[in-house]
């Protein structure tokens, strides 16, 4: 499950954690984007719930320096050991650029460095080293993990699938269909028995068809106009379909560009129904080949209406079919 979780403040989540645990769910992944940092979240989840997992997906490459991001990551794996990965991406102009101040230059470069360099910190090596996108002198950790983690790559495209096939403990993908995960898996040729697959999936468990459509056309208008995602998208074969709204995006229109987004695309990529439909359809992304399906939780009419309560007992009933659809 992705947290936090909206409608909860972070200082109640350890009903929400626990909510989580009792339902059967293993994982937490926590995201970095205008909300919560991507450390926090995690950090009370490890002292609150000790037998979860936890993740980031993503925290960028770009937003912190090398050394303090090992540093955060490291202290993370000290909490948590042997149960945390640190996955990792080059997230996007607007994050980078514009709310963060920082050049978003080189992305597969920076991308590429950052996790090499991360790789030596966080054995504990000193790491002296010129890289294309930076350089570091003489950093060692204080406190290396004794179990160092996992690292994953966030990747899109055939580039940074294969850096990630090939120097990475793993791979995370966002905005697919379950349909169009062999395609990614492709590229990453023969996977390592250790190598892991993790997806996030968007997750609208409500039968308002009309309001689950709504809200994902917002979503994939915000998502799918970005330069990364629309490339992604035209490599996965929706240039036909989502032509219409990028034309009509960069036109100003956005009313219309949120038309324009066809209802099979809104289906495939954000899963709506009830919890034993929506569960069906996560089964399908491990089917295909996730390791670790990544459920983010979008509001639903219901759970707006009937707040806290009603999100953890949307919890029980979705993990409990999880659990059943893997038994």
């Amino acid at each position: 499950m992705t947290v936090p979780l909206g409608g909860i403040a972070l200082a109640q989540h350890d009903a929400a954690y626990a909510a989580l645990d009792r339902a059967g769910f293993t994982d937490v992944w926590s995201s970095e984007v205008a909300g919560a940092d991507a450390f926090t979240p995690l950090a009370l989840a490890a002292a609150w719930q000790p037998g979860l997992r936890l993740g980031t997906a993503i925290t960028p490459v770009y937003t912190r320096g090398p050394g303090l991001l090992a540093m955060s990551a490291a202290a993370l794996a000290e909490a948590a050991p042997g149960r945390f990965s640190l996955g990792i991406g080059a997230s996007s102009p607007v994050l980078v650029r514009d709310w963060n101040a920082v050049p978003f230059d080189q992305p597969f470069r920076r991308t590429r460095d950052v996790l090499r360099f991360l790789r030596a910190a966080l054995r504990g090596e000193t790491v002296d080293e010129v890289y294309d996108t930076f350089a570091v002198r003489r950093f060692t950790l204080e406190r290396p993990p004794a179990v160092p983690p996992q690292i994953l790559l966030a990747a899109l495209r055939p580039g940074m699938l294969r850096l990630a096939a090939a120097e990475a403990d793993g791979v995370i993908l966002n905005w697919l269909s379950a349909d169009d995960v062999p395609r990614a898996l492709a590229e990453l040729g023969e996977r390592r028995a250790d190598f892991d697959v993790a997806a996030r999936i968007f997750v609208c468990p409500t039968e308002d068809t009309a309001y689950a459509r709504a809200l994902g056309r917002r979503l994939i208008t915000s998502y799918l106009t970005v330069g990364a995602y629309a490339d992604f998208h035209r490599w996965l074969g929706r240039d036909e379909a989502l032509a219409p709204m990028w034309a009509a995006w960069a036109a100003g229109d956005r009313r219309g560009a949120n038309a324009a987004v066809p209802d099979e695309v809104v289906d495939a990529l954000v899963l709506h129904g009830s919890p034993e439909r929506c569960r069906a359809e996560v089964r399908r992304y491990a089917d295909n080949g996730v390791d670790v399906p990544i459920i983010a939780l979008l509001p639903t009419p219901e759970v707006t209406a009937g707040g806290a309560t009603a999100l953890l007992g949307l919890i029980a009933r979705l993990g409990t079919n999880l659990v059943e659809a893997s038994a």
